[in-house]
């Protein structure tokens, strides 16, 4: 079984930072895009910032270019968001999103973290 395992949320004043990283563990074959998307209540999910494994090209939604950044460790099958300037309306559940293919499947499928909540006080 494969697993996403999110960390570093919680609650921080307009202005500061917080570093959110996922790790994907389990019987992986390999990773392509990583990537971390956030929902706030009442509204639907949406991509935030994602990363390919080759290359490392990135991908941000307009709203945190410039504050946020995305990385990742292949070797460590991670992926980090380094969030800075935080926005109340930053607030959400923030999920990591791995694109990837197990052992036990033929074809790559999206998996997900259970999401951590990252609130920013104004």
């Amino acid at each position: 079984q494969v697993q996403l395992v999110e960390s570093g949320g919680g609650l921080v004043q307009a202005g500061g930072s917080l570093r959110l990283s996922c790790t994907a563990s389990g019987s992986i074959h390999s990773i392509s895009v990583m990537g971390w998307y956030r929902q706030a209540p009442g509204k639907e999910r949406e991509s935030v910032a994602t990363i390919t494994s080759v290359g490392a090209n990135t991908n941000y939604a307009d709203s945190v270019k410039g504050r946020f950044t995305i990385s990742r460790d292949n070797a460590k099958k991670s992926v980090y968001l380094q969030m800075n300037s935080l926005l109340p309306e930053d607030t959400a559940v923030y999920y990591c999103n791995a694109f990837l293919k197990s052992y036990d499947d033929s074809y790559y499928r999206n998996y997900w973290g259970q999401g951590t909540q990252v609130t920013v006080s104004s």
